[in-house]
């Protein structure tokens, strides 16, 4: 049916007044991704972060449906333009364009949410109470759910860009002990959304209004850090090669393993004798090729190694079997050979296999084409043991799963190992962002992390995130360090994915009581009251 313009009008009147004409909301729409990926690694100005969540939150108030997509899409767009521009490096503008405009749409559909929410909740809790109680909570818990739906769909998703990502180096980095990664998320979208409705609540005292928002902030900054107990350490070599693992290296065969071998050789000598005898040795991913289960040169050197310095090496590899290609972590011990591996459970679409590749191809063909082999997720548990201690696995990608670091947590590991291959993305912010992920995984785990790369960047971190010893990027190195061994279990641990289903519930649900309450009849207060009796 078409509206005719009183009805339009009407629609138009129902609408909360928008603090921003559209044109204006546009603008800071975009200039509010660059503002929120300014407070991620490389710049790493996370206040910027609570700024940019603030100018999004801003430019989707008293929007119609059609422009709060609009406006969302231009954010999500600008934001990951900027937070992801190291997928040009090698490969061009279309697969950054591609993955960006993706997330964008999703920013786009979560937009749409948020300004229904700022239309709906505050007629379904009317007065002070709905605005600067409610509000808050269901814009926070919407904007966990985009974040949710975008790490999960399509194609397994992709978690990259979570804005409590960007709070591994801030005060607000303890939380993710007690609530994970999307539970600070909340937290912060939340003081934000807070903030905006005191600044908005002018029927309430100025005095009232500041005293409100500082405890708010004080409350949050307030929460200490959870005490991650630990019990004994293990000593852990790790070794960063900085050979030719890039995929445009067309390096020779063996040309990793050689650079590995090279600075696993530099470890002295006494790190392998008497009382300071290494526990084990990490390598990155993809670090031992060809695959030493097939290759009887690789195999030898391994041997090798692992009898020179009497300990397990964990090694990345290549592995094919039963047709299918997998990207592998191997536990090598002399004259055993592989005692464990691990397949990696998330290989990156389009950059480690290609879903529905005879629909994709058509329109990029020599983009698809040059990932010549697809990786299979695998299906083992990612924690060994290794000479007692339970270590966690995680290749590359793993790193932003939540479910994987809930099962290696439910399988008792001690200390996280994290190897990965970041020689594709050269000088960019990427390894940076990997690496406050791992961060933040050791913070919410309370597990030390070894995140050990071909290039960098390589750090092993405490269960409080404080590095423990590090490898300069780009430059052959290895790190040595008795690693404690983690022993208490957190909340986030504990809750698990939980604490996510429960604030994006939140949100979800916060939505759909206030879009029912619009269908309720309004009580008629012009109605005469009954004749006393």
């Amino acid at each position: 049916m078409t509206r005719t313009p009183r009805a339009r009008r009407q629609r138009r009147a129902a609408l909360p007044p928008a603090p921003l004409p559209l044109w204006l909301a546009v603008l800071v729409a975009i200039g509010a991704g660059p503002v929120l990926a300014a407070g991620f690694p490389g710049q790493n100005l996370w206040p910027l972060t609570f700024v940019g969540i603030g100018m999004v939150l801003l430019a989707q108030r008293g929007r119609t449906a059609g422009n709060a997509f609009l406006v969302g899409w231009l954010a999500g767009e600008a934001f990951y333009l900027v937070h992801v521009s190291w997928t040009s490096l090698y490969l061009g503008p279309v697969p950054w364009i591609a993955l960006s405009t993706l997330e964008a749409l999703f920013w786009g559909a979560g937009g749409v949410l948020l300004t229904l929410a700022y239309r709906w909740v505050p007629k379904a809790w009317p007065g002070i109470a709905g605005r600067l109680g409610m509000v808050p909570v269901v814009v926070a818990g919407l904007w966990v759910l985009r974040e949710y739906v975008t790490g999960n769909w399509p194609y397994g998703g992709f978690s990259w860009g979570r804005v409590a990502e960007s709070q591994s180096l801030s005060p607000y980095a303890p939380l993710v002990a007690w609530l994970g990664i999307s539970g600070l998320g909340f937290v912060m979208v939340w003081l934000v959304a807070l903030l905006i409705e005191l600044f908005f609540a002018v029927d309430v005292r100025a005095l009232v209004r500041g005293a409100v928002a500082a405890g708010a902030i004080a409350v949050v900054l307030a929460v200490p850090s959870w005490p991650a107990t630990t019990h004994g350490t293990t000593r852990i070599a790790a070794v960063q090669g900085n050979g030719p693992a890039g995929y445009f290296d067309n390096a020779p065969e063996g040309a990793v393993l050689d650079t590995q071998i090279t600075e696993t050789l530099r470890i002295p000598a006494s790190q392998s004798t008497g009382d300071k005898k290494l526990d084990m040795v990490v390598w990155p991913e993809g670090a031992a090729q060809p695959d030493p289960t097939r290759d009887p040169g690789s195999a030898s050197v391994l041997d090798a190694l692992s009898r020179k310095f009497g300990a397990p090496f964990i090694v990345g590899t290549i592995t094919s079997r039963d047709g299918k290609i997998f990207n592998t972590s191997l536990q090598w011990e002399a004259g055993k050979g592989a005692v464990d591996y691990y397949d990696k459970k998330h290989p990156v679409p389009f950059g480690e296999y290609v879903p529905d590749r005879a629909f994709w191809r058509p329109f990029a063909p020599s983009l698809i084409d040059l990932i010549g082999r697809d990786y299979t997720p695998g299906t083992r548990d990612n924690v060994f043991d290794v000479g007692g201690v339970r270590a966690g696995i995680s290749i590359c990608f793993d790193i932003v799963d939540d479910q994987l670091l809930t099962d290696m947590m439910n399988d008792g590991a001690q200390v996280i190992l994290a190897q990965t291959n970041n020689a594709d993305f050269g000088k960019t912010d990427e390894n940076e962002q990997q690496l406050a992920i791992a961060r933040l995984r050791a913070i919410e785990s309370g597990r030390a992390l070894v995140n050990i790369s071909t290039v960098g960047s390589s750090q092993i971190v405490g269960p409080d995130g404080r590095t423990i010893t590090m490898i300069p990027p780009f430059t052959p190195g290895h790190m040595v360090a008795d690693v404690p061994l983690g022993t208490t279990t957190t909340p986030a641990t504990l809750l698990s994915r939980g604490i996510e289903f429960l604030v994006a519930g939140l949100g979800l649900f916060g939505l759909l009581v206030a879009a029912f309450s619009r269908s309720l009849p309004t009580p008629d207060t012009r109605k005469p009251l009954p004749p006393e009796r």
